[in-house]
């Protein structure tokens, strides 16, 4: 049995946004074409592999055993093609975390990566599976285990995190508030909390007893959800640009202050050369903005930061020194 590349990319460009007329545009085709495509390759391997019906587009099981062995299918015959043209294939990067906004950090040195093109993560487990199948060549957000064995990752930035607060919640008024201080309220998050490690860490570990969950439909709705009661908070790292919500405070966080850790990831092995100037560009910009800074007598992490691998121009700052942007963290 041959396979044709274009039917199995048009696959899994469909399989990654469940969504036939996305897929085709990002292939450049129409969605007839697309559609073809996929009947073709359906009709070749003897399996449907999407269902379709009221509530969308769905893979199948046999879509879904397919979908890991098509991605490497795929990088293989773009490998293939790019060692005889010699033309480097733009870096894929995925993200997660969506609402601490990790384009904004990686937006700062991506450019010194070259061409780059984004992803379709949504969390840490779909990103480790893009990874993992060769989707995708390196993605960027917080790492926490248990992380799969065939992934590498490195420590990019430890930003400070704020409070974000109703106007009417009883701690708004202060200039800086200690942790402890927000046991009695509801920490409001953005979805399960068993799937949010960090606010899930923070919670037990401060003694926040009340939790209660939003559903996810973007930040300004996410805050609007905290403004509507006095006893609601939730954490947002200093330095992501907040909406125009009414009635909300940022309040910085001390004694100590809470740091979300950023990190790079990718597969064991793998290489890109976009991904080497990623890293480098990453490790110069820490030492420029102090981004690696952290005093554990000061600082809280969910767990120590892993230290820089031999040979890495990444390093962790003294406490002496002035971590970089916090003085310039974003007001309500």
């Amino acid at each position: 049995m041959d396979l044709d590349v274009a039917q199995v990319r048009a696959f899994v460009r469909t399989a990654e946004e469940l969504h036939f007329g996305r897929a085709a545009a990002t292939l450049g085709i129409s969605q007839q074409a697309l559609s073809k495509r996929i009947a073709r390759l359906e009709s070749l391997l003897g399996v449907p592999l999407f269902l379709r019906d009221g509530r969308g587009v769905r893979l199948t099981e046999a879509g879904r055993s397919f979908l890991r062995p098509a991605r490497r299918t795929v990088g293989a015959a773009d490998a293939a093609v790019a060692s005889v043209t010699r033309e480097e294939r733009p870096l894929r990067v995925d993200v997660w975390g969506h609402l601490y906004a990790p384009t904004r950090t990686l937006a700062q040195v991506a450019g010194q990566a070259g061409e780059w093109v984004p992803g379709h993560g949504r969390d840490l487990p779909s990103v480790t599976e893009a990874l993992l199948d060769g989707g995708v060549d390196v993605a960027f957000g917080r790492v926490h285990p248990p992380l799969h064995a065939g992934l590498t990752h490195r420590l990019v930035r430890l930003e400070p995190v704020d409070a974000v607060l109703g106007a009417d919640h009883p701690l708004a008024s202060e200039p800086s508030v200690r942790p402890e201080q927000l046991g009695s309220g509801v920490l409001w998050a953005p979805g399960a909390l068993d799937r949010l490690d960090f606010l899930h860490r923070f919670a037990d570990r401060f003694g926040v007893r009340e939790r209660a969950a939003s559903v996810n439909l973007g930040l300004a709705h996410f805050l609007a959800g905290i403004a509507e009661d006095p006893r609601r908070f939730s954490l947002l790292p200093a330095d992501v640009p907040l909406p125009e919500v009414p009635d909300l405070r940022s309040v910085p966080l001390v004694d100590p202050t809470p740091l979300y850790a950023w990190s790079l990831l990718w597969r064991t092995g793998d290489v890109h050369p976009g991904r080497d100037r990623l890293t480098a560009a990453c490790a110069a910009e820490a030492r420029r903005s102090r981004w690696l800074e952290y005093d554990p007598a000061r600082d809280w992490l969910p767990e120590p930061p892993t230290p820089p691998s031999p040979g890495s121009t990444a390093q962790v700052y003294p406490a002496s020194t002035h971590r970089g942007t916090r003085a310039d963290a974003p007001g309500p």
